[in-house]
Formats: C-alpha cells, sequence, structure tokens
C-alpha cells in the first residue's frame, strides 16, 4: 500500500512540474520547454524529492535548464504546496538524467554492427 502511495505521489510531482514548465509559469530564459522529466524519486516520508530531467537537446542546453530549476526550486515547490494534498511538501532536488542520449548512442552502436538476424529453421515437411 505505501508502495502504491509513493508511485501516486511521484506521477502526481511529474505531471504538476512538467505542466509548470510546459505553460512557462517558471520564468526562467535558462529552462528548456523541450526538457522532460524522465523519473522521480521520493523518499519514504515525502520530505524529499529527486527530478531526473532529459531532453532531445543539446546536453549543455539541458544542464543549464538544470541550474535554473535548481535555482527556482523554491518557488516550484510552493506551487506544487499549492496543489497537492499532502502534509506536506517534499523538498525538491533537480538531477542531470543522460539516459535518452545514452539510449540512441547505444542504438547507433548496435546499427553499425550490421548484425543479420538468423531465420530460424522450419519444421515443415
Amino acid at each position: 500500500m505505501a508502495e502504491f502511495r509513493l508511485q501516486r505521489v511521484e506521477n502526481m510531482i511529474r505531471e504538476l512540474i512538467s505542466d509548470l514548465i510546459m505553460k512557462g509559469t517558471v520564468k526562467d530564459p535558462r529552462i528548456s520547454r523541450l526538457a522532460s522529466i524522465s523519473r522521480v524519486d521520493i523518499s519514504n516520508d515525502l520530505s524529499f524529492a529527486k527530478i531526473y530531467i532529459s531532453g532531445f537537446e543539446n546536453e549543455k542546453k539541458i544542464i543549464s535548464s538544470v541550474e535554473a530549476l535548481n535555482h527556482a526550486s523554491g518557488f516550484i515547490q510552493s506551487k506544487l504546496g499549492k496543489k497537492m494534498h499532502t502534509r506536506t511538501t517534499p523538498k525538491l532536488k533537480f538531477i542531470f538524467d543522460s539516459s535518452i542520449k545514452d539510449g540512441f548512442e547505444m542504438t547507433k552502436k548496435l546499427d553499425a554492427m550490421n548484425i543479420v538476424p538468423q531465420n530460424p529453421k522450419s519444421d515443415v515437411d
């Protein structure tokens, strides 16, 4: 039951922060609208949340967005507190996540290997 509640709170945080970024509520020009939240990890007592940010833009721009989001974390936390119906609002920490870039690089490496799949022998008589 507790794990299900944590997942619900994580999803709520992801949706609310994504909404704030997409609507431009956080008015920092360093924050890219193409930045996306790849994962949210929240502590068991709901007092601390790590938000992993990735994106399709270059790494430098996403890192700049993460720095701006960390700078605006108090403002974002106050907006979350007004919309979430929990006893406490978690302290937010934004972290750069390079998983999308890593996935694309792995796909390129696999494509470069030019492995042809073998057809299994059919047992048709």
